[in-house]
């Protein structure tokens, strides 16, 4: 909010607005503005109503291409292209899109890009928490104007599902799952009817041609809340599964890193896909329970050690060598945070952890400056 002083009093001139505070994390639609201006003006194909890209061309924003006057779509999701149509082309029937998934594996990333492409606005947003109520999917009240007046539109205020029925928008639902099962069922006389009754004024509203719904759910969350069979038959799930292969998930960490390096101002790693790749490594390898060859058995700590605790490892172990090493990321600088991440449970991963550092690390050729980071950081 941009602050100004008020000095009438002694005809002094107002000191000018501040310039607007810079976003740490700007919204899909802005960090990839260029790239959905380029591709609109390039889609000559038909569009559903009210959708800001035809569906060709969302799926070109989440996968990457080049356009034919060169523009460089960068690949958003990387995992299978039918996966993604399937997503687009539910979104632009009258069923709902659930992205399902364990940890890690982009649910959220694909979500916030979808609606970005379709709506060009990806912040009518609910996160699901155990503590969510029902207003925050169907309307809430301005207390202070319902006091004075009684119901009234005025005294209503829209969920961002509310809203974006209203206007023709994607809505999201985050962490599906975790609301509680009665707060959930909110959604099927929304997603069968396409209506939302407004019982206290005797209206209701009725979704407008553009509006659609998308909510993930945790794989690791089954039996928290789970959905009603009412309401799964609402959506069309699409399960976005663990990245197929080392070079796949190193590519995605690498990618993501890179991002999130220039937003946070760090500099680039001239060597760090070396320890890219062995983060990725470990992390599969312990994920699996079995080593990359396949001739060694591991067990598996309690964490999901998903792709995007990688992304968070590596962006840890590049701010570490940026601000107290020489730049070059290095195995000590990831070594603590792999530590973070796969001890989550102090006894019984500490054992996992050190079994796997002395039977698979310590034996791996060209692995022995990780493996005394590691051991060292986990004396």
């Amino acid at each position: 909010m941009s602050v100004t002083t008020d000095t009438a009093a002694d005809g002094a001139a107002a000191a000018p607005a501040s310039e607007p505070a810079e976003s740490i994390r700007p919204h899909a639609e802005d960090a990839f503005a260029a790239e959905l201006t380029a591709l609109a003006a390039a889609d000559d194909r038909p569009r559903p109503a009210r959708w800001k890209l035809s569906p060709w061309a969302v799926a070109t924003y989440l996968l990457g291409g080049t356009l034919p006057d060169g523009t460089l779509i960068t690949p958003k999701y990387v995992g299978p292209r039918r996966l993604v149509e399937v997503a687009v082309t539910t979104l632009a029937t009258d069923r709902a899109l659930l992205l399902l998934g364990v940890p890690g594996t982009a649910k959220t990333w694909v979500s916030e890009h979808l609606a970005a492409a379709v709506s060009g606005d990806s912040t009518l947003l609910v996160q699901g928490t155990a503590g969510t109520p029902e207003e925050a999917i169907r309307y809430g009240w301005n207390y202070a104007q319902l006091l004075a007046n009684g119901p009234s539109r005025d005294a209503l205020v829209p969920s961002p599902v509310m809203r974006a029925m209203a206007e023709g928008m994607t809505a999201r639902v985050e962490e599906l799952t975790r609301i509680p099962a009665d707060v959930q069922d909110t959604l099927i006389t929304i997603l069968s009817e396409k209506t939302l009754p407004i019982p206290e004024l005797g209206q209701e509203v009725q979704a407008v041609r553009g509006f659609n719904l998308i909510a993930t759910a945790n794989d690791r969350d089954r039996g928290v809340n789970d959905l009603s069979s009412a309401l799964r038959r609402r959506f069309n799930t699409v399960v976005l599964p663990l990245p197929e292969s080392v070079e796949a998930e190193v590519d995605i960490v690498s990618r993501r890193v890179d991002q999130l390096g220039r937003s946070l101002e760090l500099p680039t790693a001239p060597d760090g896909m070396d320890e890219i790749r062995r983060v990725v490594t470990v992390f599969r390898e312990l994920r699996d329970g079995v080593t990359s060859d396949g001739r060694t058995k591991v067990k598996s700590p309690s964490g999901t050690l998903s792709t995007a605790e990688a992304i968070s490892v590596v962006t840890n172990g590049l701010a570490l060598s940026a601000h107290f090493g020489d730049g070059v990321l290095r195995p000590g600088d990831v070594a603590a945070g792999i530590l973070g991440a796969v001890v989550r449970d102090p006894a019984a991963d500490r054992v996992i952890w050190q079994e796997y550092l002395e039977a698979v690390v310590r034996e791996r050729h060209g692995w022995k400056d990780f493996y005394r980071a590691c051991r060292e950081v986990s004396a």
